[in-house]
């Protein structure tokens, strides 16, 4: 019978030192911090890199990575350990309170100006930014004479390639979006399912690392920046914060996970709710 110490050394069969070496690799590039009970992920995703870059071990792998004169394997590692979780509409109470309280109350104060901004900042393989402009269709096809536009963004590149094809799989599609939405809003395309040209065109991406300065790309309405400040120490939360905050309008919302807080963070925010969702709007710095 395996003993529970027989298994944590089992999994345990990446090096000490090789595993403190990753973890500082990936929190400089990325600002996401591993644990050690993320060494089983690592050896996982990592053994394929090697295998490709001709070296027969993640050990190997990061032999080579210590030499320090191959930046693209680096960005290769970091990109591989970055988290990819994602659905179509995921949590939906938050969709219904965007579409029912936080959107209209924009397009009652953009009236005038007929602009909208959403920033999707962490959107993986995109289900997010297309959950939003179907939504957006959906609802709110009256503002047909707006200039409407969704930014999303992720460390990823491989993720943003992907999300700007709008191609997703039937096991993609079966998390999370109803059959008549994916029947409006997508082509079929073989064994897979394409966004329509008209949701594609809404959405631009960019590969933005958060816990990096990031080019200048707006003033946006809403930030949905869900699900991924956790993987984030606190002082680079903060960080991240405040310069989301930068990236807003006066009166724009940012959205955060469910499983998320400000609390204990020293950032230029107030705690809101509307309907079952809460929001933070910013405060005046």
């Amino acid at each position: 019978m395996i003993t529970a110490t027989q298994l944590v050394s089992f999994a345990m069969t990446l090096a000490t030192a090789d595993f403190a070496f990753l973890r500082t690799l990936v929190a400089d590039h990325s600002g996401q911090r591993l644990a050690p009970r993320h060494v089983g992920m690592l050896e996982q995703r990592l053994a394929p890199i090697a295998g490709t870059a001709g070296l027969k071990d993640v050990s190997s792998l990061v032999r080579q990575l210590r030499r320090g004169d191959d930046s693209a394997l680096s960005s290769q590692v970091v990109e591989a350990v970055a988290v990819n979780e994602t659905s179509f509409f995921r949590d939906a109470s938050v969709f219904e309170s965007l579409a029912k309280g936080v959107l209209p109350q924009i397009v009652a104060n953009n009236r005038n100006r007929k602009q909208l901004r959403i920033w999707c900042a962490a959107c993986s393989s995109g289900q997010e930014p297309y959950s939003i402009a179907m939504l957006l269709a959906d609802h709110f096809g009256h503002l047909h004479d707006w200039d409407i536009r969704i930014t999303a963004s992720d460390l990823c590149e491989k993720m943003i390639q992907r999300a700007q094809l709008g191609t997703f799989s039937s096991l993609e599609i079966a998390r999370g979006l109803p059959t008549a939405q994916l029947l409006r809003h997508f082509d079929r395309r073989g064994a897979a399912w394409q966004a329509k040209p008209e949701l594609r065109e809404r959405i631009e991406f960019h590969r933005i690392n958060l816990a990096r300065p990031w080019p200048y790309l707006g003033q946006f309405d809403i930030v949905l920046a869900r699900n991924v400040l956790l993987y984030f120490d606190q002082p680079t939360k903060q960080n991240i914060l405040k310069r989301l905050r930068g990236a807003m309008r006066p009166d724009g919302y940012l959205v955060i996970g469910a499983a998320e807080t400000l609390i204990g963070l020293c950032v230029p925010y107030q705690r809101k709710e509307i309907d079952d969702l809460v929001y933070y709007r910013p405060a005046a710095i």
